[in-house]
């Protein structure tokens, strides 16, 4: 039979706030995303999800070392974890992602590993474009229209009406944050999260604009040059830097991703930089040899020649030509 008030470091009469405290100093130290231990996590979680609640706490403290037979509760297997972890009943899903997250949010302590996502920063578009091999040779630049959010000309992006006064954000009372409850499996906890009224910024505009209604953008289109490098392969994307949708409230621009895909030709077949190109010759020419005209990818013909003796299904190679 586990101690939980040994596996805390507390006395037996520890208030509930000394319980937590050493709890969370604990779950920093051996918490798996800190490098910790975690058998030993889950040890002092066992003990603290029993030790936080009331009745639970009340039962251990009464039954002692038979806690686990106590009226009304069944026998557990012996890892004491397995007890509240384990039970067909208790239906609620454990994640150590969601406390990481939760106590970095709450105390500080670093273990999320997901960045802050910026409420106000556009989305990122991803496009296809289709070029031809003629695109590929030497490179060129392609024009488009895109259809996306744009920053709105009246408002110049702020979400206000001109020369329209602030006021301070009235869910987050000027902080840029709001309080968020959330119910985890060691209770309900309150943390900060940046208010989605003002996006952070504490403060909203008296008027907002009647054209983007207070967003700073609006629905519209854009002609964009996208530069197709020499030598692009099918499928490889490039990435435009802030040519995706625009920010919410002067945000910054998402960005555009362009996925090249290349048509195919009714000549020539590309394998990594070098073309292909078949074509049929004569007994004679194969046996005695010749020279034959063949196109390139530019438009013009050269010539090619043909040695005598050469087998069906033989590759000549022209340098400079893929």
């Amino acid at each position: 039979m586990k101690d939980y008030y040994k596996i805390l470091g507390v006395p037996p009469d520890a208030s509930d706030e000394e319980i937590r405290k050493a709890y969370y100093k604990l779950a920093h130290k051996y918490h798996p995303d800190k490098g910790g231990d975690p058998e030993k996590f889950k040890e002092i979680s066992e003990a603290y999800r029993i030790l936080s609640d009331k009745e639970k706490r009340a039962q251990y403290d009464r039954y002692g070392r038979v806690f686990e037979e106590a009226p009304g509760q069944r026998a557990r297997p012996e890892t004491g974890f397995e007890w509240f972890w384990g039970r067909p009943d208790f239906d609620f899903e454990f994640d150590f992602e969601d406390l990481s997250e939760m106590v970095e949010e709450m105390f500080g302590f670093g273990f999320s590993r997901t960045e802050k996502k910026d409420l106000k920063r556009g989305r990122d578009i991803e496009i296809n474009l289709e070029i031809t091999l003629q695109d590929v040779l030497g490179g060129k630049t392609e024009k488009i229209i895109l259809e996306k959010y744009i920053t709105c000309s009246r408002c110049n992006g702020t979400g206000a009406e001109p020369g329209s006064k602030t006021k301070e954000c009235f869910s987050c009372r000027g902080t840029g944050q709001v309080q968020q409850l959330k119910k985890t499996f060691f209770g309900t906890f309150t943390r900060q999260t940046i208010c989605p009224e003002c996006a952070g910024e504490g403060y909203t505009p008296e008027k907002i604009c009647n054209v983007c209604h207070g967003e700073g953008r609006i629905k519209g289109e854009e002609e964009i040059e996208i530069f197709i490098p020499p030598g692009v392969d099918n499928n490889q994307i490039i990435k435009i830097s802030g040519k995706g949708d625009a920010g919410r409230k002067g945000g910054k621009a998402g960005d555009l991703y362009v996925r090249f895909l290349i048509k195919k030709h009714p000549l020539f077949v590309r394998k990594g930089d070098d073309l292909y190109l078949e074509r049929e010759i004569s007994f004679t020419q194969a046996v005695l040899g010749d020279e034959i005209e063949v196109p390139t990818l530019e438009g013009k013909k050269i010539l090619l020649k043909i040695p005598p003796g050469t087998e069906s299904g033989k590759v000549l190679r022209i340098s400079g030509k893929g």
